[in-house]
């Protein structure tokens, strides 16, 4: 049985000394035992403390600091394993990505592969077709000589039947080859289509490597946004990147406004279209047939108080220029921005509408205090760019994101 080592260095003095269990023994322990209790006088014996307490000596410490020793090696020895098992986890992550990566690129190295075979087939294919079209032609010509002459031709065509055998067996295998070719190249295909489409559930654009999630149409999910600046504002550009599962008549991306009017500044999707409002829904800008449900878009929105003029930019092409919009108007500074659902107009959270929120994924939301040129525009709707560009008034990463209800972030 196991004995600590405290109660060990405790109990050794006891051991040492013969007196285990505090019965004490006489020199003769035989005559003890046989002597006679005279006169019916009880034999009393005198209790003592079976390890009775001691100062610690040189050995009762050295077990004492063994133990100790031994526990840190072991609380060591557990934080070593648990500090491994995370790196080891990190780096099955990291080769899995690898792996997956890998896998595409032979997938598509193997397409190519197949793809430049299949061209050098059709391309003997149609040299043979060439050679046996000249012969035919050569033929007829002479079959126009006369009797003689196509005799003399009949003659010399079938001089060479070894010719002619070569030739269908030639081009026999041409066609079997091709056949192959191109079986092989579809389930090539089918193969780089599935792991494509099993890839792009998780794919984030522009090298982002988180997103906003809004699982389901909800009045509850939505997520709030601290702006890094006031948001009086006489221009601004908008960017993000949405995918949305469905857009109805009116689904809400950007909604920013005060408490007298809550949809001052609105970025919008109805089907298809991508919208825009300033100042209320009476200044509105509308481009048709951009948005895709269940695929990524990068969407733009930028507006001048100065001449009122509005664009729409849909994946970096401009798609809606309208001049003229809430022309002199500056925003309010004291609203309350929110994504994925608009505030109502009492203001109060439990009267939002269900049927308005956004339903998908959203990332890179960015905004500026100023109109951006094109040319900036076209390079953050690259998918392969950069989601490092944030923006002055709200920078993706920098800003405050509140996600509420059930709205979260994914990786």
């Amino acid at each position: 049985m196991y004995v600590p080592g405290a109660v060990l260095a405790l109990c050794l003095p006891c051991f040492l000394s013969g007196n285990v269990f505090g019965y004490e023994y006489g020199e003769d322990y035989s005559d003890s035992y046989y002597n006679e209790i005279s006169n019916g006088d009880r034999l009393k014996r005198a209790t003592q403390i079976p390890c009775p307490p001691q100062d610690f000596s040189r050995w009762d410490k050295l077990f004492i600091m063994l133990e100790d020793s031994q526990m840190k090696q072991d609380m060591f020895l557990q934080q070593c394993e648990d500090m491994v098992k995370a790196e080891m986890d990190t780096i099955r992550k990291e080769l899995h990505k690898l792996n997956n990566n890998k896998a595409c690129v032979q997938l598509r190295e193997a397409a190519d592969t197949y793809q430049a075979q299949n061209n050098e087939t059709l391309q003997q294919l149609i040299q043979f077709s060439r050679n046996q079209a000249s012969r035919l032609t050569k033929l007829e010509s002479n079959s126009l000589l006369g009797a003689s002459l196509g005799q003399v031709a009949m003659k010399s065509f079938s001089a060479y039947p070894k010719e002619q055998e070569a030739s269908n067996a030639d081009g026999g295998k041409l066609e079997r080859a091709l056949m192959a070719t191109a079986a092989d190249l579809q389930r090539v295909h089918v193969q780089l289509a599935l792991f494509q489409r099993a890839t792009a559930h998780r794919y984030l654009p522009s090298g982002c490597e988180m997103a906003l999630l809004f699982p389901m149409r909800s009045k509850h999910i939505f997520a709030e946004v601290s702006p890094s600046m006031s948001m009086s504002l006489r221009s601004f550009t908008i960017c993000l990147w949405a995918k949305v599962t469905q857009s109805l008549n009116k689904t809400v991306l950007f909604s920013y406004g005060p408490k007298k009017n809550p949809q001052e500044l609105q970025l919008l999707l109805a089907r298809r279209s991508v919208l825009l409002t300033v100042g209320g829904e009476t200044h509105l800008v509308e481009a048709h047939s951009v948005v895709t449900d269940g695929q990524w878009g990068h969407f733009c929105a930028a507006w001048s108080s100065e001449q009122g003029l509005a664009t729409l930019w849909a994946n970096g092409e401009n798609v809606a220029r309208v001049p003229g919009v809430a022309e002199g108007h500056v925003l309010s500074g004291d609203g309350f921005i929110l994504l994925g659902q608009e505030r109502s107009r009492s203001g109060v959270y439990r009267d939002l509408d269900s049927s308005v929120a956004f339903t998908g994924k959203m990332t890179g939301v960015n905004m500026w205090d100023h109109v951006l040129e094109a040319e900036r525009i076209k390079e953050y709707a690259n998918h392969d760019g950069s989601c490092d560009c944030r923006g002055n008034v709200i920078g993706w990463g920098v800003s405050e994101i509140i996600p509420h209800g059930g709205a979260q972030y994914i990786n």
